[in-house]
């Protein structure tokens, strides 16, 4: 593959112009629109100017979780001692963020830590009061090391029952508490706000780091194009006949890592877990030429589906079975294979099958064996020089230097995204997260259905 130096998607972004908070009003955002080369403005309230009555508009549902812990170890004094931060990325055991963010008896994530250097031997613990006046006890256990990354098993119990904190004295009885780790998170975890803020997580990101449609927890950062819309911008979409439909992509902390090598074919994707309901893929199936997606994450997710159907064709087509427990050994026929998207894939295999017939293919899967849910994996990565197959517009925030989100708004818009910035910052637009918007119509020349 030809190179892609990453220095040519870099461009000076003074830190002034980063969104350290969103406006009161989340649709009053800037909206900037791009097609053909041309820029405009105006104010988000207005996207549905820019969709036509027959679009279908696709948005992550995902929700961030409080994913970052803080415990201390304790002294043989009893006295605190070092502070060590734990930052859940994504689950280990079981490896299914809803069954994770459930388990009432334990489970596993991959997990950064912070001064794991001071965390030797032994388990950490931090006791919490969660709303129902229940006290509990959350056990940390390092396990193995991959890179930067540790496998961190946690389980937790009741060191007082709820009655004896009624009264002065408190019972060391152990008592079984049905309670679920994501209840531990939402008591004591932080939301983690993008490192770029430069800013604590204060009580007001819980909301407005949120998109208003969330709902699926899983998230360790928001699908933060998705932050400008209100439930009046919704309904007034509707109204026009604007439909819309969900899928599921849990952010991981990748997204917020710039691309650190030259070239940035040397760039490792992360790999992410998708969800899409049967529904969702029939829409897509019958809206194709017509489709908007609202963030990166989305444009991921529609995108990945293509690749997605045609394997689930070609697997088909040979007998090979397909099991989202599958063992992704291919060699034998007769062996289950996980659905997923190799980094590279789009660029070095050969896809012939058209938009609809891939989405068909998953349809007629997903009818065979029962399920109305595809799940799958996708390392993905959009770049330019990809060939769109899915996404028509696409609605996003502005992105960091050198990172792989640039290198999809370039890929989008075939190559244009200087207008795009050059226009944005000399026209005062805020950039990041919290920051404003645009809708880009995606270029001629980087689309195949």
């Amino acid at each position: 593959m030809e190179e892609i130096l990453i220095e040519e998607y870099n461009y000076p972004l003074p830190d002034e112009r980063i969104a350290k908070y969103p406006l009161a009003k989340r649709d009053t955002s800037k909206l900037l629109v791009y097609r053909d080369g041309q820029v405009s403005e105006d104010v988000f309230h207005h996207i549905g100017e820019y969709l036509s009555s027959d679009s279908l508009l696709i948005y992550n549902n995902t929700r961030v979780i409080q994913a970052r812990l803080e415990f201390y170890k304790q002294q043989e004094d009893g006295s605190q001692g070092a502070r060590i931060e734990i930052f859940c990325l994504e689950p280990l055991q079981p490896n299914d963020h809803q069954l994770a963010l459930s388990s009432v008896a334990g489970c596993t994530w991959k997990c950064m830590i912070g001064n794991a250097k001071k965390w030797k031997v032994g388990p950490l613990t931090l006791e919490t009061t969660l709303p129902s006046g229940q006290v509990v006890t959350l056990y940390a256990e390092k396990g193995q090391q991959t890179g930067n990354t540790f496998a961190v098993h946690f389980s937790w119990t009741s060191i007082y029952s709820a009655s004896d904190l009624q009264g002065s004295a408190r019972s060391t009885d152990v008592v079984d508490l049905n309670i679920s780790f994501a209840e531990i998170l939402d008591s004591v975890g932080e939301l983690p706000i993008p490192p770029y803020l430069n800013r604590k997580t204060e009580d007001s990101d819980k909301t407005t780091y949120q998109t208003v449609y969330s709902r699926i927890k899983g998230s360790v950062a928001a699908p933060t194009a998705g932050l400008h819309f209100t439930d009046e911008v919704l309904d007034g979409l509707r109204a026009k006949g604007v439909q819309t439909a969900e899928v599921t992509l849990h952010v991981g902390a990748g997204t917020f890592q710039p691309v650190k090598v030259a070239n940035a074919n040397e760039h490792t994707m992360h790999t992410e877990v998708i969800a899409v309901t049967r529904d969702t893929i029939v829409a897509l199936r019958d809206h194709v030429g017509d489709i908007v997606a609202v963030g990166t994450t989305s444009m991921r997710t529609l995108e990945s589906l293509y690749f997605l159907g045609s394997e689930v064709q070609k697997f088909r087509s040979l007998g090979v079975l397909i099991s989202p427990e599958g063992s992704n050994d291919y060699s034998q026929a007769n062996v289950p294979v996980q659905l997923s998207v190799a980094q590279f894939a789009p660029y070095t295999q050969e896809y012939t099958l058209s938009t609809r017939d891939a989405l068909q293919a998953i349809v007629e899967y997903l009818d065979s064996t029962g399920q109305d849910v595809l799940h799958a994996e996708t390392q993905i990565m959009i770049k330019p020089g990809y060939q769109f197959r899915v996404v028509d517009k696409l609605i996003t925030n502005f992105h960091q230097p050198k990172s792989t989100l640039l290198l999809l708004v370039s890929a989008f818009v075939g190559g244009d995204w200087h207008t795009i910035y050059d226009y944005a910052l000399s026209h005062d637009f805020r950039f990041l997260s919290y920051g404003d918007s645009s809708i880009l119509t995606r270029s001629h020349s980087a689309f195949q259905h």
